[in-house]
């Protein structure tokens, strides 16, 4: 026996739910949970992980609790005990987000929910607190039809975003608490909009931080200028190094030639999702999925150094910037860490004593979409979205994690959804969810934990 003849009437259930959820998502949004003490109150963080954990005991789970991992942040868990002999599903979404950027080009307040144009805005609309309402509402739904088919653990993450392994490090001390013969991973999402996509691999990441100082002190450039070493200026030449000319990510001994077999993605809709400016050329070689989710690519997320407004003439004595390298599958990302490490050491010009700091790494992740449990999951995308077919694609981002929990679980199989489309904007400014991914995707998973029950039953 399937389960597919449930579809219905979860469909009409998570529809008639849907408020329900816009209300939620815009209490949880409000949470300013970015993970980052130096940006945000840490309140507001334990605040959204005191949500998640109410939310969570009027589900009826049991042992719910909000605990503190290694790197300071906050987890939250819970269990919900199935029928007997039923197989155990890992639900995973984080609660904490990306700093919201420049607010003042926000079209709406990031952490006010607004609606415009049948799509919701919020920081974490998509990535990942819309995650976490599409668990509550898929188990929902199977509650008010029969109830939920296998046993369930939800784990919710508070520091996802900062890459720190806060949870990693909790999970391999306590290897009990997260195994299951299946795992959901909620932070992924489709190709674009419609087009039913789960996330075959996943690029680790690594984060450095790089100091260049020159100087005892700041000099006045007129004075000084063109023969006092300028930090600014030998970092910008370290930076430059990175990459060819092209733009492709050039780092000493590290392979950035590998090609992506599976889904495409033309340039003309990688310009219109990426918000290309006309006449502006894409940077490296290769296909776009060769670049996304193939090679490595590095990219300077952040640089310390006097603004326009208010600077002076001055050769500068010290300048910082954070890098980022996401590293694709088939790559060690620790090894990458010390590539890029080495290679920051030795294109450092004129002498200059230069720090390197590592603040984050995570490894990359490739997952087995021939399992049974995609199977499943093949068939609930296949019903929630009718006349599509599931596709496997890449995806740039990291989620660390995955690799901790394979290591931990490897029997479990790991799947990779979620509401993060193109249209999203994840990580930008005005991020967004579509409600309609949003409900179908809530079905898909009602209706894929209906199916790895019945497969599991024989």
């Amino acid at each position: 026996m399937t389960a597919q003849p449930i579809a219905e009437p979860v469909a009409a259930t998570v529809a008639s739910l849907m408020p329900r959820a816009k209300a939620e998502l815009a209490e949880l949004v409000a949470f300013r949970s970015v993970a980052d003490p130096a940006q945000f109150p840490r309140s507001e963080c334990e605040a959204a992980a005191a949500w998640v954990a109410d939310a969570l005991r009027a589900e009826d789970f049991t042992d719910v609790a909000v605990f503190d991992t290694p790197d300071g942040s906050q987890s939250v868990y819970g269990h919900l005990p199935g029928p007997a002999g039923a197989p155990t599903v890992l639900l995973y979404a984080h609660y904490d987000v990306q700093p919201p950027l420049e607010v003042a080009a926000w079209d709406s307040p990031p952490f006010e929910l607004a609606e415009r144009d049948g799509r919701w805005y919020g920081r974490g609309a998509a990535d990942c607190k819309g995650g976490f309402v599409m668990h509550l509402l898929a188990l929902r739904a199977l509650k008010a039809n029969g109830g939920v088919p296998v046993g369930v653990k939800v784990i919710v993450e508070g520091s996802e975003e900062q890459g720190t392994g806060g949870l990693e490090r909790y999970a391999e001390a306590h290897p009990e608490l997260l195994a299951a013969d299946a795992i959901v991973i909620g932070d992924t999402g489709n190709f674009r909009v419609g087009l039913p996509t789960v996330t075959a691999s996943l690029r680790g990441m690594t984060m450095l931080r790089v100091q260049v100082d020159t100087l005892a002190g700041n000099l006045h450039s007129g004075q000084f200028g063109g023969a006092a070493p300028d930090a600014l200026a030998a970092l910008i030449r370290v930076l430059d190094s990175l990459r060819a000319e092209d733009g492709s990510t050039t780092v000493d001994g590290l392979a950035s030639d590998a090609e992506w077999r599976g889904l495409q993605y033309t340039e003309e809709d990688f310009r219109r999702d990426a918000r290309v400016l006309d006449g502006v050329g894409l940077i490296g070689s290769g296909t776009v999925a060769d670049r996304l989710w193939a090679r490595p690519a590095v990219t300077v997320i952040g640089i310390d150094c006097p603004p326009v407004v208010g600077a002076t003439p001055s050769v500068q004595a010290t300048a910082r910037a954070q890098i980022s390298l996401r590293v694709p599958p088939g790559q060690d990302a620790a090894e990458a860490t010390k590539l890029l490490a080495a290679h920051l050491q030795a294109h450092t010009p004129w002498g200059a004593r230069v720090t390197v700091e590592q603040i984050g790494q995570g490894q990359p992740f490739q997952a087995d979409v021939s399992s049974p449990a995609y199977t499943s999951m093949a068939r609930a995308l296949a019903t929630a979205y009718p006349g599509e077919e599931m596709q496997a694609a890449g995806m740039g981002g990291s989620i660390p994690l995955c690799n901790t929990l394979g290591a931990l679980y490897p029997s479990a199989e790991i799947l990779l959804i979620g509401l993060s489309e193109p249209e999203a904007q994840i990580h930008a400014v005005n991020e967004s969810v579509s409600p309609l991914e949003l409900e179908r995707m809530s079905v898909a998973e009602a209706l894929f934990l209906s199916n790895y029950a019945a497969s599991k039953r024989g």
